[in-house]
């Protein structure tokens, strides 16, 4: 693997290139499609479901549209208003879940307060949800069991171990419990051997906690709510982060100038884990076209 990072002369801090990794895995995926595409004849297929009209929503989904044409998938999205119900959402996912063209379904979230999220996650058949958040991929997540993992934390990893940062016997803390980024995130560190911590609201005296990290996780959903005060001399911080400021910038959890001049490495926000994300996304749905019959697929 290559180690893709630039220097911040002015701060001397190692900023993780997250724009150069996730190209690299968008090219990787590209081969691999166009030699499952020759050798089986298997096009991978990717659905993205937006319900409503979410500016925010309908950009991320421009987004993996974007990408699907990239790197060769099939890519078909299906638009419904805002005020659908929950029966015509699960009447798509389950057409969906019987058309074999199509390897991956995506519901772009948050969805209207009329539909239940974990409902229509669980209606994705398993060997589809490229999104890793079904029960039955947490758990096997959890059992250290093949599956499709959750596209951010998963993301996080490929940054951690494409720029040559160790894991295993470090001690990781992770801002943040989400179930989409936090508790897996924890759980995929700890399946490499680093000591983990998650803290949350509620966590006493969460600077002490940070402190300990040598791989420091922000994902709270607060702009710049980790200063320097808060890290490890020479840790590893990575912003999974993504807050809009009222005068439109895009930040960050953690103070970016200040944390950059401590930690050893760090990743930004625009240019780091948010285009992770979308990379890994195009990873899920190629591996879930490669395994039609292999250990995902239902019983």
């Amino acid at each position: 693997m290559g180690i893709f990072i630039y220097r911040d002369v002015a701060n001397m801090a190692t900023i993780i290139d997250g724009r150069k990794i996730a190209q690299d895995i968008r090219r990787d995926v590209k081969e691999t499609a166009r030699i499952l595409k020759d050798s089986k004849g298997i096009v991978p297929g990717l659905a993205v479901v937006l319900v409503g009209d979410d500016p925010a929503s309908a950009m991320y989904v421009r987004g993996k549209r974007n990408d699907c044409e990239d790197v060769g998938f099939l890519s078909r999205q299906y638009d419904l208003s805002g005020d659908a119900d929950e029966k015509a959402l699960l009447e798509l996912v389950h057409e969906l879940n019987r058309d074999a063209a199509i390897h991956g379904i995506l519901v772009q979230l948050p969805l209207p307060r009329q539909i239940r999220s974990e409902i229509i996650i669980e209606s994705i058949a398993p060997h589809k949800d490229v999104d890793g958040f079904h029960p039955i991929n947490i758990g096997r997540l959890v059992a250290g069991q093949p599956a499709l993992r959750p596209c951010t934390p998963a993301g996080v990893m490929e940054m951690l171990d494409r720029t040559g940062i160790p894991i295993e016997g470090k001690e990781a803390v992770i801002v943040g419990r989400s179930n989409i980024v936090g508790k897996p995130m924890a759980l995929m560190l700890l399946a490499r051997h680093a000591t983990v911590t998650i803290c949350h609201t509620r966590t006493r005296n969460l600077p002490e906690v940070t402190r300990r990290a040598e791989i420091l996780v922000a994902a709270a959903g607060k702009p710049g709510m980790i200063t320097a005060t808060m890290v490890h001399e020479g840790a590893a911080v990575i912003d999974v982060g993504m807050n809009r400021l009222p005068d439109g910038k895009l930040v960050g959890d953690v103070c970016f100038e200040e944390v950059a001049r401590k930690a050893s490495y760090i990743s930004p926000v625009p240019g780091g884990v948010g285009l992770m994300t979308r990379a890994m996304l195009m990873k899920n749905t190629l591996q879930a076209a490669a395994y039609l019959s292999g250990p995902m697929h239902p019983e």
